[in-house]
């Protein structure tokens, strides 16, 4: 998939290595990033991560073949609606965030809105130009100064069409995102958050709550283990709040399975019970070891 112009709404992390990557593969003779400041313009054009940058979203989306929202998750719906106003009516839209059933859902109903208004061009077409995303990339480390061209190489990315999507433009970001070396999975918003509420969103809680209980004079001898228990915990709060409360229902889900399984650990240890513990930890192991960790 060719874009004349690309932009990205957000250059961190995910946004910063999606303009490397559109830009190494050629996949866009444009890469227009947006940032928070304007100090940071001259930066990541120096990095070369984009080819034009701005603050503002109505002038690096007004001519965008394809627009990449990637804010944290309480601001995506806002931007993409934003983006919505000022793109042509052919411009598809992204997000690249970790949950998706209400943020798509804001998302669809501002559209539904602007379309019985007759508000903007964007607003006409009888079906959703937005579909969601979801590339499975990433560390707790952020910012564009991170950025990586080969990021989603090889990794997995979630696109989340809706009865209400555009099929085109769900073809064409499949298109894009294999373009980038990824591998695409389709799913319902849904289903993408009870899979990633115990997938990411969890392990993310529980390392966070490990990290928390460390008193500070044990700090020395943390070794390995609790090190790469605990990697993740260093992600920012501010990123991993909003993701906890809009994936709220299939978090506390998950975070209830959890408890049940350490239950079942609590009951073997106080009853000594080395038969049960044994297969609680035969049973992690295999399960562990089944992964895929290519």
């Amino acid at each position: 998939m060719f874009c004349e112009t690309v932009a990205i709404i957000g250059v961190g992390l995910l946004g910063g290595s999606l303009g490397l990557a559109v830009r190494q593969r050629g996949l866009a003779r444009r890469v227009v990033g947006v940032v928070r400041r304007a100090e940071a313009i001259s930066d990541v054009l120096k990095q070369g991560i984009v080819t034009e940058a701005t603050v503002e979203i109505a002038e690096a989306v007004r001519q965008a073949d394809l627009v990449l929202v990637c804010t944290p998750v309480d601001c995506i719906a806002k931007h993409v609606c934003q983006a919505f106003r000022y793109a042509p009516s052919h411009a598809v839209l992204t997000d690249v965030g970790s949950t998706k059933a209400r943020l798509v859902a804001e998302v669809e109903a501002s559209w539904l809105q602007m379309r019985s208004s007759g508000g903007a061009e964007a607003f006409s077409a009888a079906e959703c130009r937005f579909v969601g995303s979801h590339p499975l990339a990433g560390s707790e480390k952020s910012g564009y100064e991170h950025a990586q061209a080969q990021l989603f190489v090889g990794r997995w990315v979630i696109v989340t069409p809706t009865p209400r999507s555009c099929p085109e433009a769900t073809e064409r970001l499949v298109e894009f995102w294999e373009g980038l070396g990824a591998r695409v999975q389709l799913m319902a918003p849904e289903d993408h958050d009870q899979a990633l509420a115990l997938t990411s969103h969890l392990p993310h809680l529980l390392a966070s709550a490990l990290a928390g209980i460390l008193p500070g004079k044990w700090a020395d001898f943390a070794a390995s283990g609790f090190r790469d228990t605990t990697r993740i915990a260093s992600g920012l709060p501010e990123i991993w709040t909003p993701i906890f409360l809009h994936n709220r229902e299939a978090v506390l889900d998950a975070l209830q399975q959890l408890e049940n399984r350490l239950e079942q650990f609590r009951q073997a240890l106080q009853h000594e019970d080395r038969e049960k513990l044994f297969r609680l930890l035969a049973e992690g192991k295999a399960r562990r070891d089944s992964l895929n960790t290519t």
